[in-house]
C-alpha cells in the first residue's frame, strides 16, 4: 500500500516500473539501511575477531584437576595468527589458584596451545583475552592431539604431560628456516636377507602395496638387523606413505641411520635423539612434522614425531628400560606404538633378538603375527653356548685368581687366538656389593640396613647413607669374612689383564661406552647394553655372574637376563667361524637352557603362561600407588574402584641415598609405602579413569602429601 505522497510504506517508491526481482532486491536494501548497526565486540575496549572470536586452550600445567580447556577471547590483532594448533600465552590464576576460564585480570602468563576456535563460549561470564601468540607454526594437530589424549587416558596422566614429551621446545631460529621439499618416493627394496625368515619377504611386499602387516619379529643374530629394518622402511617409503623407527639408545639409531643412508641416500629420513641439541632437533622435527621427511628413526621421544600418511611403526628391543619413560605419566614405547597403529591403520613390526612377554602376549592374541626362522637358519646365525655353574668356579682353585672357570679359561685362550673376546659383567665400577662369604647374606649397614660397598680396596662404606663399617660382622651366621655379590668391571678387567699379561684390555660402561672395537685380539669388558660392535663379530664371550641377573626379586629378572645374555652373544660370531659363549650360570635354570637352545621364544610363551596362572601382567592390568603411609591410606578411601580390582599391599618402600627415597615415598622424603591394583583384562580403561579422578579430586582440594600413580610399572618385584 502507498502512502498520501505517493511512496510506498517500504520506501522502494519510483521503482514501481521496476521487474519483480529488482524490486525484491531495492526493498532488501532499505531494510537493512533502516537497522541499527551491530557495535563490534570488544574485551575491555579492545576490538575481538569478528569470526570465531572464543579460542579453546590447553594450558600448560600438568596437574590433572585442570585437564581440561578454557575459553579466551581472541583480539583482532591476533585473529589472523591464532589458529588452532600454534602456541599461545594466556593469564591464568591468580595467587596460585585456579581461575575459571581466565576471566580474572591477575595471575601470571602461562603457555598453551590453542585447540579450536568457536563461535561461543558455554561460560557466560566476560573471557579473558590471548595474551600472545607465541609463533604461528601450528606444532598440534588433530592427529597428534588425539593420539597424546589417549596416551594420557590410558596412563591416568595430564594431557600437558603427554605434550610436553611429544612436541619439543621452540626454537626461533630453527623455526624461520623452510624446510625442503618432499623427495620422490624410492622403488621397493629386494628382500635381501629377510629371505631368512619364513615370511620375510612377504612382509616387504605388503607394505611396498600399501598394507599394513602386523608382525612380532625375532631377529637372527648378527649385524644384519639394522639393514633389514632400513629395508622394511624402504618398502612403506616406496608405497607413499612414511615410516618411524624407534630404539632404546643412541648407538643403535645411528646403526639404522647408516643403513638408512646405505639403502635411501640423503635427505629421506631424519633421526631424533635428544644427543641433536635443542635447534637442531627442533628443526628436525619441524621438517617431519611439514612432511618434507616422511622416515624417521629415533629414541623414546621418536614414538610421538608427527609423521604424515604413517604406514609402517617398528620397535626394537622393547624390552630395554630405554623406552620407558620415567616422566608422567610414564608411557611406554611399545604401548605408544601399538596406539599409532590401531588409530592409523599402519604397519606394526616389534623386534628384538629375543622376545618380551607382552610381544608373545600380541601373538597368542592374534594381534600380531609371528615372524621367525627355522631352526637351520638358527644354527648357520647363532654361536655355539656353553655353560658353567658357579659352583665350579668356587672349587676351581686354578681359576679363582682370574674369577674364571677352567672352561671359561681355556675359550678365552682360545678365543684371542682369533680375534677379540667380550666379557660382559652385569655391574660396572669396582666392587659394588659385598656378602657374606659364608651364607653369601648380603652385608648391611647397622645405621640403615643399606648394601655395604667397598671402592678401590678402600674400608666398607654404606651406598645409602656413606657411614664408614669397620667392624662388620654376618648377622645370620656370624661370619667375618666378606666377598664381592658381583665383581664390577673396572675389578674384572683388573684381574683379566693379569691373568692374560699380553693381551691389551678394554672397557665399556657409563663413564666411557665404545661403539665399535677392531679385529685385533683384545679383552673388551662391558656392562650389559654398552657392548661395543666388534669389526667381523668376537670370537667369544663370557657372561659372568649369571646368578646375580637371576637373582634379582623382579617378576622380569629371567627375561631380563636372557634379553641381556642374548644381547651380548648376537655379536659373536656363528658357530661355523667359531664363535663360543660361556654363560657362567647354573645349567638347569630355564634362561641358561634358552639361551643355550637359542629360543626365546619359547621362552617367552612358557613365562607367559605362568604369568596367566598367577594372574600378573601382561595378563591383568595393573598400576602402582605409592606415598606415604597417610597419603596413600587417604587415596584409597577416596577412590572408587573398579568391582574386580584387587589390592595388594601396601609394603614398605626402602630408603634411598641420604635419607632420600629410592621409590617415590614422601616428598620431603619420609620412608614410603607402595599398593598395586591389579584388574583382569577388560578393565585397564576403567581403572586408569578411577585413579585419575581419584587424583584429580586430591589435588583440587590441596594441602595433602601427594601420591605417585604408574600405570604397568616395569618393576613389580
Amino acid at each position: 500500500m502507498s502512502s498520501a505522497n505517493g511512496r510506498s510504506d517500504d520506501g522502494a517508491g519510483g521503482a514501481e516500473g521496476a521487474p519483480p526481482e529488482q524490486l525484491a532486491l531495492i526493498r532488501e536494501a532499505v531494510r537493512q539501511a533502516k537497522e541499527p548497526k551491530a557495535k563490534p565486540r570488544t574485551w575491555r575496549g579492545a576490538a575481538l575477531a569478528r569470526e570465531l572470536p572464543v579460542a579453546r586452550v590447553l594450558v600448560d600445567k600438568g596437574v590433572l584437576h585442570l585437564d581440561r580447556y578454557f575459553d579466551y577471547a581472541v583480539p583482532e590483532e591476533l585473529d589472523e595468527a591464532a589458529r588452532p594448533g600454534v602456541r599461545v600465552r594466556v593469564r591464568f590464576g591468580a595467587g596460585g589458584r585456579n581461575v575459571r576460564q581466565g576471566r580474572r585480570e591477575g595471575g601470571g602468563l602461562i603457555d598453551g596451545y590453542l585447540i579450536e576456535r568457536v563461535a561461543e563460549s558455554d561460560y557466560s561470564g566476560p573471557l579473558a583475552a590471548l595474551a600472545q601468540v607465541v609463533s604461528p607454526e601450528p606444532v598440534l594437530d588433530p592427529e597428534l592431539l588425539g593420539l597424546a589424549r589417549a596416551v594420557a587416558d590410558r596412563y591416568a596422566g595430564s594431557l600437558a604431560d603427554v605434550l610436553q614429551l611429544a612436541v619439543p621446545p621452540r626454537h626461533a631460529r630453527a623455526e624461520a628456516r623452510e624446510s625442503p621439499a618432499p623427495p620422490s618416493p624410492p622403488t621397493a627394496p629386494d628382500p635381501g636377507t629377510w629371505r631368512r625368515y619364513g615370511r620375510g619377504a612377504d612382509l616387504l611386499t605388503s607394505l611396498a602395496s600399501g598394507g599394513a602387516p602386523r608382525a612380532v619379529w625375532t631377529a637372527l643374530p648378527g649385524p644384519e638387523w639394522a639393514e633389514e629394518i632400513a629395508r622394511a622402511v624402504r618398502a612403506t617409503l616406496a608405497s607413499g606413505r612414511g615410516a618411524l623407527v624407534v630404539v632404546p639408545a643412541g648407538r643403535p639409531a645411528a646403526r639404522v641411520d647408516a643403513a638408512l643412508k646405505a639403502q635411501l641416500g640423503e635427505g629421506q629420513h631424519t633421526v631424533l635423539t635428544a644427543d641433536a641439541g635443542p635447534e637442531r632437533r627442533y628443526r628436525d622435527w619441524l621438517a617431519v612434522r611439514r612432511g618434507s621427511v616422511r622416515a624417521v628413526v629415533g629414541t623414546r621421544a621418536a614414538m610421538f614425531a608427527p609423521v604424515r600418511n604413517l604406514g609402517l611403526v617398528v620397535v626394537w628391543d622393547d624390552g630395554d628400560d630405554g623406552h620407558s619413560d620415567d616422566n608422567a605419566p610414564f608411557p611406554h614405547v611399545r604401548e605408544v606404538l601399538e596406539l599409532r597403529a590401531s588409530r592409523d591403520k599402519c604397519g606394526f613390526l616389534l623386534g628384538g633378538w629375543t622376545c618380551t612377554v607382552e610381544a608373545a602376549q600380541l601373538v597368542e592374541s592374534g594381534w600380531a603375527l609371528p615372524l621367525t626362522a627355522d631352526r637351520e637358519q638358527v644354527r648357520a646365525a647363532a654361536p655355539l653356548v656353553r655353560t658353567v655353574s658357579d659352583g665350579d668356579l668356587s672349587r676351581d682353585e686354578a681359576a679363582r685368581a682370574a674369577r674364571l672357570p677352567t672352561l671359561a679359561w681355556q675359550v678365552v685362550r682360545e678365543g684371542l687366538k682369533q680375534g677379540p673376546v667380550l666379557v660382559q659383567v652385569p655391574r660396572r665400577g669396582y666392587v659394588p656389593r659385598m656378602a657374606c662369604a659364608r651364607c653369601r647374606e648380603p652385608a648391611r649397614c647397622r645405621h640403615c640396613a643399606g648394601p655395604l660397598e667397598a671402592q678401590d680396596a678402600q674400608a666398607l662404606r654404606c651406598g645409602w647413607c656413606g657411614r664408614d663399617e669397620g667392624s662388620w660382622h654376618c648377622q645370620e651366621c656370624g661370619g667375618f669374612r666378606l666377598r664381592a655379590q658381583v665383581v664390577g668391571a673396572r675389578r674384572t678387567a683388573e684381574e683379566l689383564g693379569r691373568a692374560f699379561p699380553a693381551v691389551p684390555v678394554r672397557t665399556s660402561g657409563r663413564e666411557q661406552v665404545l661403539d665399535t672395537v677392531s679385529a685385533a685380539p683384545a679383552l673388551v669388558v662391558s656392562t650389559p647394553g654398552a657392548e661395543p660392535v666388534a669389526e667381523g663379530g668376537y670370537a667369544a664371550a663370557l657372561l659372568l655372574d649369571g646368578w646375580a641377573m637371576l637373582g634379582r626379586p623382579d617378576l622380569r629378572a629371567g627375561e631380563d637376563a636372557l634379553r641381556r645374555w642374548t644381547g651380548a652373544a648376537a655379536l659373536v660370531r656363528p658357530q661355523g667361524a667359531g664363535g663360543t659363549v660361556v654363560v657362567v650360570a647354573e645349567p638347569a635354570l630355564r634362561p641358561v637352557q634358552a639361551l643355550v637352545r637359542w629360543d626365546p621364544v619359547g621362552h617367552a610363551v612358557r613365562e607367559l603362561a605362568e604369568r596367566a596362572e598367577l594372574a600378573f601382567p601382561p595378563v591383568s592390568r595393573m598400576a602402582a600407588v605409592s606415598g606415604t603411609p597417610e597419603a596413600l591410606a587417604g587415596f584409597l578411601s577416596a577412590v572408587e574402584l573398579p568391582r574386580d580390582a584387587e589390592v595388594l599391599g601396601p609394603v614398605p618402600l626402602p630408603s634411598g641415598e641420604a635419607g632420600r627415597p629410592r621409590r617415590p615415598g614422601g616428598p620431603s622424603g619420609e620412608p614410603g609405602e607402595r599398593v598395586l591394583v591389579r584388574v583382569p583384562p577388560g578393565s585397564g580403561a576403567a581403572l586408569a579413569t578411577a585413579l585419575k579422578s581419584a587424583q584429580a579430586a586430591r589435588m583440587a582440594r590441596g594441602g595433602g602429601e601427594s601420591v605417585r600413580i604408574r600405570i604397568d610399572p616395569p618393576d613389580i618385584g
